[in-house]
């Protein structure tokens, strides 16, 4: 990925916006009483409005408007919040709710907040420890419970709190001993690959994939939140000349398998439709989500591809067969990462709009569009970018696609400076 966040976005901290031309059993209930854990009559009653609303709207937004709008909050490298690690707990909190109410300024009605940035959590979970960007120290209590509240302030809100997750990135180094000593990586090394210098849950094992879902799904049985939200990042992106050593796993695991590419895509199919099911047992007005970088495959590669030369494939680059993904109904909702703009050569926002809508339709998988806020203004983006009106156009081409149900802006940072006035365009339009 060229531009703002590159440094980020660069370790698969998705959603990502990466230059298409670039090689580019259940766990324990844990403690009772913590904020926003507790689930009185009203708020089952409220709980049960928002599950009836979500099965209503099980299919494609059919005016094409922009009834989603939603806000990505990045935890992980304190992109978005909190802005700094070791602020105190009542600092973290007003600057917590200072987003929230900035989403409803900005007319969002959703927010995607980032609850689990590296094999750390945001709530305190039994399964991982604290995450390093609120004290600094992972593992170190932070003093209050940012999930809990989160959910709690959304609602109060009129807004959804979407629990972001990413599901095998462990740490942006490869040293083992930086975790906190009760990390499971600690516990199982075994459990851990390195790839281009950092530490990445193996995919190819089922104790690890058991982990992962345990691990996620104690904060969706916990708390109220609308939906458990993926990012791009599954393997991890391919970096020249550098080899991911998954071999013991194969041997082991992938003798049924034509290659390690169908071996490889088949562990992030079971990572899917194994947390579908589980989370639909658990609660099944819980929607689940997944924002994937927005190339499938290209036409030049599978003629169901789109038109599109880009450098990077998820199917097979990331094995991750998205669009087997949305046929099967393994999702409720898809946010692809098209993070380019009209008339980009290899990857056209244009030609990538249509494709999605034609993928999703007759499948009951809702369409959202990831929105690359943050190109905008930078001077080292293609030329669209210093056009405040870029995404106002996106929003226009969107609207003449029924299938469209929205977009997702990354991320809360770019939305509170509304650089070039860019969002204000698109809200002006949309009064």
């Amino acid at each position: 990925m060229a531009g703002a966040g590159a440094a980020l976005t660069g370790l698969g901290l998705g959603p990502a916006g990466r230059t298409a031309g670039a090689a580019g059993p259940t766990g324990p209930e844990g403690p009772e009483g913590l904020e926003g854990l507790a689930e009185d009559g009203e708020a089952r009653e409220a709980r049960r409005a928002r599950e009836a609303a979500a099965e209503e709207a099980a299919e494609p937004a059919e005016d094409g408007g922009a009834a989603f709008r939603g806000m990505w909050i990045a935890t992980v490298a304190n992109r978005d919040f909190p802005s700094r690690p070791g602020l105190s707990a009542a600092a973290q909190r007003a600057e917590l709710l200072d987003l929230l109410d900035l989403a409803v300024r900005r007319r969002m009605t959703a927010v995607l907040f980032q609850i689990r940035p590296s094999a750390d959590a945001l709530w305190p979970s039994p399964y991982e420890p604290w995450a390093q960007c609120l004290t600094g120290v992972q593992g170190a209590d932070p003093g209050w419970d940012p999930l809990g509240t989160a959910v709690a302030e959304a609602h109060a809100r009129g807004l959804e709190l979407h629990a972001w997750c990413n599901p095998y990135r462990v740490a942006g180094h490869a040293d083992p001993t930086r975790l906190a000593a009760n990390h499971p990586v600690r516990r199982h090394p075994e459990w851990a690959l390195t790839y281009d210098g950092r530490l990445l849950y193996n995919p190819g094992l089922p104790e690890v994939r058991r982990h992962v879902q345990d691990a996620m799904l104690d904060a969706v049985r916990r708390y109220d939140v609308d939906a458990l939200h993926w990012d791009d990042y599954f393997y991890p992106y391919p970096v020249a000349g550098r080899v991911l050593d998954d071999d013991e796993a194969f041997a082991r695991y992938g003798a049924d398998f034509a290659d390690r590419a169908a071996w490889r895509r088949n562990n992030t199919r079971l990572l899917v439709s194994e947390m579908a099911a589980r989370i639909k047992r658990t609660k099944p007005g819980v929607a689940f989500g997944i924002s994937p970088f927005g190339i499938w495959r290209n036409a030049a590669t599978d003629p169901a591809g789109s038109d599109t030369a880009s450098g990077v494939q998820t199917y097979d680059d990331l094995y991750a067969d998205t669009r087997r993904w949305i046929t099967e109904r393994l999702v409720d909702y898809v946010i692809p990462q098209l993070y380019w703009n009209i008339g980009f050569p290899s990857a056209d926002y244009a030609k990538l709009v249509p494709w999605w809508e034609r993928t999703v339709r007759g499948t009951g998988v809702r369409l959202y569009l990831g929105e690359a806020l943050y190109k905008v203004g930078d001077p080292a983006q293609p030329k669209a970018w210093q056009d405040r009106r870029e995404l106002a156009r996106h929003a226009e081409l969107a609207r003449r696609h029924p299938g469209v149900g929205g977009h997702c802006y990354f991320a809360a940072r770019e939305v509170a400076r509304d650089p070039l006035g860019a969002l204000t365009a698109v809200l002006a339009d949309d009064a």
